[in-house]
């Protein structure tokens, strides 16, 4: 399947198409950019995998419109084959699209109530999708959102600590640039050989537009966009952090409307206001020269990126890379340099030379650390119309509109519960002590133990935990999020098996005590057996959603992870909050809807029960 990839922005047009072959499946890209009433410039080329992208050429479009309207003949003109579908890039999807979605006339909508969220952005993406309708009306379009790869924040991490009114409408951080962050992650987990669930990553897009994002397991933690594009790092022309009260005071002091306001932060600000440029080369060339407004805007540029990332380092608990990518950060020996320098106290030793001679001809990952660094650093260049479509394509071979539809899945409600292992079981329960079977439990690998155990936090314990056999190679305990306030311990959010970093408590036995990490919130699964999920149309890895329709309560959980194994029976697992908030008392059973997204990073296996 080939797709035509369209990033339409305020001052450029990139495209894109893009053939099944991976990874060298580039037909075309190329970008239109510099418009002005005599034309703009042109760069086209089969591959952007070379530095440069094409020679420039000029362009007799003065317009976004324009230039996409000349698409059809240039394609023609480099003798592009033709393609099944067009994928764009949407900055903002609220918090309602959480995965790529195909355009009709309720989607243009719901993009169109997002305008207020991206002034600067939708309103470009919904006249791409408009005229491309009238370009190619028989193409299926498919909507890419910058904020879906967000949508596994927290809620302690996406909640403003505003009045509930303001919250019922939207107000909350939905974060950017998701699609350069996703792609980055999976670029850094195939150069260091571990699986993306594995790393604790900081993830550094900065360019014009600037964010970061702390991928921890895969998913996103937190990120410095908020509510718009605007928060967060200093930018090209976007101040990013400010004092809110900063508002009332141009209004009382300066008499300035709330839209001349947020016109001045977002298009007047950052870079350009402290130094008269948004350019980072030609700061950098200002700066050598002494230029003290030059310096002072590096300064800034670089405090604001070192200050989130030792706060994101904190929010992972630990970093195993970072990453560097974007115009800048791809770019700038000088930027990562002094980034690099404030995190030595996170073991994190940059090569200098390295550094400075990085030179990237393509999509290559390029290490700068030290050999003695206890943290990898690395550059690439993000690859987001390649992103768009590999969604786009995996989308459009989904069976969602078919086979499953009207499927239901059976849902049991798991208390919390104890995994031990063999070491733990002795501490706990003796020397040579075996657990006893008390009953089987719906997954033949499993069953719950006589067993019990009181498991204790700074704060207060919890009585009776039931013991799950058989034993494991690591002990793990699955609590709600309601148990940590009794525990007093802050718990994770984490797939079974997943205990790297995780916080400890003590486990009381009636022959010992044992203090152990392995403390985490289990994220809701469904366990699924290979049948089923050929049936389906499910691969291992998959997050899909489960709608359930409990009168009231009902409510659709998304997010959900598909595993699939020859011994698992088809069984939605879910903690007592989630099962309290939906209105299920002990089972149910909700309605299958297939999403396409992929665990990122994740490979195709059996995972461990």
């Amino acid at each position: 399947m080939r797709v035509l990839v369209i990033n339409a922005g305020s001052a450029s047009l990139k495209f894109g198409l893009f053939g099944p072959a991976l990874p060298d499946n580039e037909l075309l890209v190329g970008e239109f950019f510099a418009f002005t009433p005599r034309g703009c410039s042109l760069r086209c080329a089969r591959s952007s995998r070379k530095s440069g992208g094409g020679a420039l050429l000029v362009h007799a479009a003065t317009t976004l419109d324009e230039a996409l309207s000349a698409l059809p003949t240039l394609l023609d003109q480099q003798g592009c084959p033709e393609f099944a579908a067009i994928g764009h890039r949407v900055v903002h999807g609220g918090s309602r699209f959480q995965h790529p979605t195909l355009v009709d006339a309720e989607v243009e909508q719901a993009i169109a109530d997002c305008v207020p969220l991206a002034p600067l952005h939708n309103p470009l993406a919904l006249a791409a999708i408009a005229l491309c309708r009238q370009l190619w009306p028989q193409r299926p379009q498919v909507a890419v959102f910058d904020t879906a790869f967000h949508h596994t924040l927290p809620d302690h991490a996406y909640t403003y600590a505003v009045p509930r009114s303001w919250r019922e409408r939207g107000l909350r951080r939905y974060g950017f640039h998701g699609t350069s962050h996703q792609y980055v992650a999976r670029q850094a987990s195939a150069a260091l050989g571990k699986p993306l669930e594995a790393l604790r990553l900081l993830s550094c897009h900065l360019g014009n537009g600037a964010s970061i994002c702390a991928i921890g397991h895969g998913q996103s933690l937190d990120t410095s966009m908020g509510l718009t594009p605007l928060e967060g790092l200093v930018m090209g022309t976007r101040s990013g952090d400010v004092d809110p009260g900063l508002f009332a005071w141009l209004g009382r002091e300066l008499h300035l409307g709330s839209a001349d306001i947020e016109s001045s932060l977002g298009e007047q600000s950052g870079l350009l206001a402290l130094a008269g440029t948004a350019d980072f080369v030609e700061l950098e060339r200002r700066a050598q020269q002494g230029d003290a407004e030059a310096q002072l805007a590096i300064r800034v540029f670089a405090y604001r990126v070192c200050k989130y990332l030792g706060a994101y380092a904190a929010v992972l608990g630990g970093v195993d890379a970072v990453v560097f990518t974007g115009g800048i950060g791809e770019n700038s020996a000088l930027l990562r340099q002094r980034c690099c320098e404030r995190l030595q106290f996170l073991g994190l030793l940059l090569d200098s030379d390295r550094n400075a001679g990085v030179a990237l001809d393509g999509f290559e990952v390029c290490p700068i650390h030290a050999s003695d660094s206890r943290v990898q650093v690395l550059v690439t260049r993000s690859n987001e119309q390649w992103m768009i479509a590999q969604e786009v394509q995996q989308l459009l071979r989904s069976p969602a509109a078919g086979p499953t539809a009207g499927v239901r899945i059976p849902i049991a409600v798991s208390a919390r519960h104890v995994h031990l292992s063999e070491a733990a079981v002795e501490a706990l329960f003796g020397p040579g002590h075996v657990l006893q079977v008390e009953r089987r439990l719906s997954q033949p690998e499993g069953w719950a133990a006589v067993e019990t155990v009181q498991v204790c936090g700074p704060k207060g314990c919890l009585d009776k935990v039931r013991v799950l056999g058989p034993t494991r190679s690591a002990t793990q305990i699955e609590v709600a999020r309601s148990d940590t306030f009794t525990l007093g311990v802050e718990a994770p959010l984490r797939a079974s098996g997943q205990l790297q970093g995780t916080p400890s408590v003590t486990l009381v036995g009636p022959a010992g005590r044992l203090e152990t990490d392995g403390l985490i919130i289990a994220a809701r699964h469904i366990h699924m057996s290979p049948h089923d999920a050929g049936q389906l149309g499910l691969q291992d890895g998959q997050y899909v959603e489960v709608h359930v329709d409990s009168g009231e309560r009902a409510l659709t959980f998304d997010h959900t992870l598909v595993r699939i194994k020859d011994t698992y029976v088809t069984e939605m697992h879910i903690d007592t909050d989630e099962a309290n908030a939906a209105g299920i008392p002990y089972r149910a059973a909700g309605e299958l809807v297939i999403r396409t997204e992929i665990a990122p990073g994740r490979v195709a296996q059996r995972p461990r029960s």
